[in-house]
């Protein structure tokens, strides 16, 4: 009986053999990317070279030569480098929080220097200060407005998430059915339709004599939006603390608010921080469905800078995959975050 069960040498052959077959063929697609994307590539932004592949070879050059508008969307071109400060100023950001081994940047301070950092990017960009001249929100575009988009409102939901997410699981009537109809009828419209409410609805609602710029009116779409998907995963986690914990802290004297911020959220914000990590990743991809009303940020630029250029059109496809590889880097750095902060509070440390 033992005997039956242990494989014989013929399953072991082929075992073997379908894992040479593997390596072989990962090692086929491998040579076939490669020399599709660098060995018959042209680098150099030259569309007579581009045109003599006859796209048996990427055209990079596209990237080369879009760059500016595909980074920057519309913005005015004399204040580019306003944009461009911003950009490095956020690689440099987190360039320094890598070596520092995301220990500060995942505590408050390291919360209220991204708070500043954003501030001080819009104020730049902004412009209207010290002979700096006003761009309206409008005209930004670009990465720089995919960032803001998705950092503005990650920041601002993320409260608004707990506060959901709190008067859903609270015992006054009165604030967890609006609560629970707020997240039930945000999250069952698609974002798409909240960004067309915002961008034509809305403004019917607000006084003339004070218009919301449609940049703020789509990141007002995308908090709400994020804020309720949010509010699940902390109540997810909120329902992982045993309520003896709140019991023992209010014996110990601690307020209700007390009890929430020092025992019981960050224990539930702990037990959920990989969903968490997750819907960041997905509401930075999310935010450029704002293209859908107007606002050119990173692909948004890609389509303004292509659309009208019949030149360099016929590859759009390498320059899309150049854009899905800085999102995906970004997504990284995000995951990479997660796993940080995952490692830093699994040691205790605060």
């Amino acid at each position: 009986m033992i005997h039956a069960l242990r494989p014989t040498q013929g399953s072991n052959w082929l075992g073997r053999a379908a894992s040479a077959l593997g390596l072989m063929l990962c090692a086929w697609v491998a040579w076939l990317i490669l020399d599709w994307a660098v060995w018959h590539a042209v680098f150099k932004p030259d569309v007579m070279a581009c045109q003599a592949l006859q796209h048996q070879g990427a055209c990079w050059g596209v990237v080369v030569e879009k760059m500016r508008p595909i980074l920057l969307g519309h913005y005015p071109y004399e204040q580019q480098w306003r944009p461009v400060v911003v950009l490095v100023a956020s690689a440099l950001l987190c360039l320094s929080a890598w070596l520092a081994g995301w220990r500060r940047a995942v505590s408050v301070q390291g919360l209220g220097m991204l708070l500043g950092h954003v501030m001080a990017a819009t104020a730049l960009m902004r412009g209207g200060f010290g002979g700096l001249e006003l761009v309206p929100f409008d005209a930004w575009g670009g990465l720089p407005l995919t960032l803001w988009l998705f950092l503005v409102s990650l920041l601002a939901s993320t409260p608004l998430a707990i506060g959901l997410a709190l008067a859903r699981r609270s015992a006054r009537i009165w604030l967890s059915m609006p609560a629970t109809a707020c997240i039930e009828v945000i999250r069952g419209v698609p974002l798409v339709t909240l960004l067309f409410m915002a961008a034509f609805m809305l403004p019917v609602l607000i006084p003339q004599e004070h218009p919301m710029p449609l940049v703020w009116r789509a990141t007002l779409a995308l908090t709400l939006f994020s804020a309720v998907y949010m509010a699940e995963v902390i109540r997810g986690g909120l329902q992982t603390v045993a309520q003896e914990q709140s019991e023992a802290a209010a014996i110990l004297g601690l307020s209700w608010w007390q009890t929430q911020r020092m025992v019981v959220l960050p224990q539930a914000l702990r037990a959920v921080l990989p969903a968490l990590v997750g819907h960041g990743i997905g509401l930075l991809k999310d935010s450029s469905l704002v293209l859908v009303v107007g606002l050119h940020e990173f692909t948004g630029g890609l389509s303004l800078s292509l659309g009208g250029d019949p030149v360099w059109r016929p590859y759009y496809f390498e320059a899309y995959l150049a854009v899905g590889m800085v999102y995906a880097l970004m997504c990284l750095g995000l995951s990479r975050t997660g796993r940080m902060l995952e490692q830093r509070w699994a040691k205790g440390t605060h």
